[in-house]
């Protein structure tokens, strides 16, 4: 079933989500204030991609110490909401509300509402596989 979703959702739209998520990474690497949040946002990538089967957690709750946790993290969550996370997760908000008007699409509408809180503050947050 994982797959089965998967494959909808990147032939839907995810491709397109997954790339403009490295399209951004990519351009935060080339800035020396953007770099924190491109390993962040290469991971988000990797969500959009192919969501299904995998969460988003807490770096603490897997055991990855408290990389982004801690008032550090905080402050570039902050910038990151400010500058344009709102932005990016409003569109996931409008994308799953379009979703959510069928029941096929429900389930996407869900992965989008995920996006759209891993948009908000991705610093300290991790996928890990169900």
């Amino acid at each position: 079933m994982t797959l089965l979703l998967n494959t909808l959702w990147f032939i839907l739209g995810g491709w397109l989500s997954g790339l403009l998520w490295l399209l951004g990474g990519a351009l935060l690497a080339l800035t020396v204030i953007g770099l924190p949040y491109t390993q962040a946002a290469w991971r988000i990538a990797g969500f959009a991609f192919f969501p299904f089967g995998k969460d988003i957690v807490s770096r603490e709750d897997v055991g990855e110490g408290d990389l982004g946790t801690g008032p550090v993290g905080c402050v570039l969550n902050v910038l990151w909401f400010v500058l344009g996370g709102w932005h990016i997760a409003l569109s996931h908000l409008l994308i799953a509300a379009a979703e959510a008007i069928t029941i096929i699409g429900l389930p996407f509408a869900f992965k989008d509402l995920q996006l759209a809180g891993f948009a908000l503050a991705p610093i300290g947050k991790t996928v890990i596989r169900r």
